[in-house]
């Protein structure tokens, strides 16, 4: 049954994401396309022609358009439903304290920061603010994620005995790559996994929802263009003590543009999905039957949701619906709805993948 939500229009102000973002769009469309958030406010690049051209795009007035996120605070705390943080990840730290400082909630894009010591201060921030925090890991708010989710915390496919997830991409091997600056570099956590491992962790995390996740190995390697620079990681882990896990994410892998692909192994049955055909998850059972189910058909358990399908079956939604979707949490969160935001999005799920890529690079240096 879909969840009773309320359609009042909630108010969003950028921090980053100009027209020459690709995550500043995605976010631009995504948070306005049920109609629940309005962009009425930001400070959308330090370049003052980009700053204007994107308020000019989203509609904003230039009265509420600020050239630093200092007066974009002091001008709209009190005014904004919440400010999205759309600036590289090593910015991250030092914009969300000051929102929250602020008391005013705050959506961040993923990674929330690039070590255990600045998440430690934003949890100590959030602790007494006024605030409410979220961080957006998108791939989980695609609707047959969500229906794997279900299907094994109801007991579809028993108990889980082995993960596998990965999520390559080629953007540091094809010839003439040039990633942006702050991606030419490592932090306490390496870029590779705050850009990639982060999502790969969080899915396992959000399908399978273990207790405790430990690394058993883990090889991290640089295989690309940029020298000196992590770019692939493989991952050996135990989830519960019971599950083996193995994760690997790179930048390195010609020819894969994203293939982020998901396969949970249990006693009476397995699931897989596939971030390039994200409308199927098939099904196997444990007499050597498959299944393919297809979001808005079928008896699903989530995934057939009015809220899942702006349009009917057979013509897909994809990467900014599931956006959308974690848009639609937010505002049920905001507005007082029933929502699991808090343990799966908020700081308890950042927190549990930093750890975990914390102990990924601890390891690593001892392989």
């Amino acid at each position: 049954m879909d969840k009773v939500v309320t359609n009042e229009v909630l108010q969003l102000a950028f921090y980053g994401g100009g027209v020459n973002s690709a995550v500043g769009s995605t976010h631009a469309i995504a948070s306005q396309m049920d109609g629940l958030f309005k962009v009425v406010a930001g400070c959308f690049s330090r370049n003052l022609a980009t700053n204007v051209i994107t308020a000019e795009r989203l509609g904003v007035s230039s009265d509420r358009v600020y050239q630093s996120l200092d007066c974009l605070i002091e001008k709209e705390a009190g005014k904004v439903d919440a400010v999205c943080v759309l600036t590289p990840t090593p910015d991250h730290f030092v914009s969300v304290l000051k929102i929250l400082d602020a008391g005013v909630n705050v959506i961040c894009e993923k990674a929330l920061a690039t070590s255990l010591l600045e998440l430690n201060e934003i949890k100590s921030s959030l602790n007494s603010s006024k605030g409410q925090l979220f961080v957006t890991f998108n791939y989980a708010g695609y609707p047959m994620v969500r229906e794997a989710r279900q299907l094994i915390s109801s007991g579809r496919i028993g108990n889980i005995q082995q993960v596998t997830c990965e999520m390559p991409q080629e953007s540091f091997a094809v010839k003439d790559a040039s990633p942006q600056n702050w991606r030419r570099r490592d932090y306490d956590i390496p870029c590779v996994s705050l850009d990639l491992g982060v999502h790969v962790h969080h899915l396992v995390d959000y399908v399978v929802a273990p207790k405790s996740f430990r690394v058993v190995s883990a090889l991290q390697r640089s295989y690309g263009k940029v020298e000196g620079v992590a770019d692939t990681c493989y991952v050996l882990a135990s989830c519960d003590d019971t599950v083996t896990a193995a994760m690997m994410w790179g930048k390195a892998a010609l020819g894969k543009t994203n293939g982020l692909s998901l396969k949970v192994f249990g006693d009476r049955g397995a699931l897989e999905w596939s971030q390039i055909r994200p409308e199927y998850l098939v099904m196997h059972n444990d007499i050597g039957e498959s299944f393919i189910l297809e979001r808005g058909r079928g008896n699903l358990l989530v995934a057939q949701q009015t809220r899942y399908n702006r349009f009917k079956a057979g013509h897909p939604s994809g990467f900014l619906e599931a956006f959308a979707n974690l848009y639609a949490d937010i505002h049920q969160s905001l507005t007082g709805g029933e929502s699991d935001l808090p343990d799966s999005f908020g700081l308890p799920a950042a927190e549990r993948g930093l750890v975990f890529l914390t102990d990924v690079f601890r390891a690593s240096r001892n392989a």
